[in-house]
């Protein structure tokens, strides 16, 4: 039994609910009264929503099925999407990398959903009780959170495609030198293969001339060769891309 067993709900009112789910997010007036059947905020990980209820009687008082009486309840329930939203929009503010903006995009995309159900029920009942003033006071509320929920998922998503699109740049243009490199190693190989193989083939232990010549020509021909070596290092890692920045933000 979803209805605690001290309310006096009208029975048009509680032939429309269940006996063992809350269903949807909704408003259910009858008679003057008004049942809002609303879901807690979800986390990431949940895939069922937990629900609660919330009674306006004929004489304008506030009940709920936990959170105790009075309208603070129903105040404390809206607030509560409030202050997620708030610290999402922080999160998202403070996010470094695209798996930061997906662990966002997990939590944001759940919650603004239900906002959006939760603002759609809140106005139903402000329309079945014409302007009372609290129920105006949290559909507005419930509207801004909402909104601001829409937007933050709208932010993150273009966050996400953008720094994908720019890693994707990235990747293409690291792609790109791979193969500039490989082609210039492969024209230092096609140079030097012939002497190689040569040298493979016949060695090189005949007189040159300078083995007579000194230490002092030999760490000269070394360090040539350091030299020599460093130069075709700087050319073939030329022009190499620029490093990863972090995720662009709208």
């Amino acid at each position: 039994m979803l209805i605690p067993p001290t309310w006096t709900l009208p029975q048009a009112i509680q032939l429309r609910l269940g006996q063992t789910t809350y269903g949807r997010q909704r408003a259910i007036p009858a008679d003057g009264h008004v049942l809002l059947v609303l879901h807690k905020p979800p986390s990431p990980a949940e895939r069922s929503r937990e629900g609660v209820l919330f009674w306006r009687n004929e004489r304008g008082e506030w009940m709920a099925n936990r959170g105790g009486a009075g309208p603070g309840s129903l105040k404390r329930h809206v607030q509560a999407f409030a202050e997620l939203e708030k610290k999402l929009s922080t999160d998202y503010e403070s996010a470094k990398d695209v798996q930061a903006l997906f662990d966002v995009l997990e939590a944001v995309t759940p919650l603004a959903r239900t906002a959006s159900n939760l603002h759609a029920a809140l106005q139903t009942a402000r329309e079945s009780l014409n302007n009372d003033p609290f129920l105006i006071e949290m559909r507005d509320l419930a509207y801004e959170v909402d909104r601001n929920l829409d937007l933050l998922l709208q932010d993150v998503r273009n966050a996400i495609q953008c720094q994908t699109a720019r890693e994707a740049e990235i990747e293409s243009r690291l792609s790109q030198e791979a193969l500039q490199e490989s082609r210039r190693l492969n024209t230092l190989a096609a140079l030097f293969f012939p002497l190689t193989a040569l040298t493979s083939v016949f060695g090189m232990n005949l007189p040159s001339g300078i083995e007579s010549m000194g230490v002092l020509l030999f760490w000269g021909i070394f360090f040539a060769g350091i030299v020599l070596g460093l130069a075709i290092k700087t050319w073939v890692t030329l022009n190499r891309p620029v490093s990863r920045s972090g995720p662009a933000k709208s």
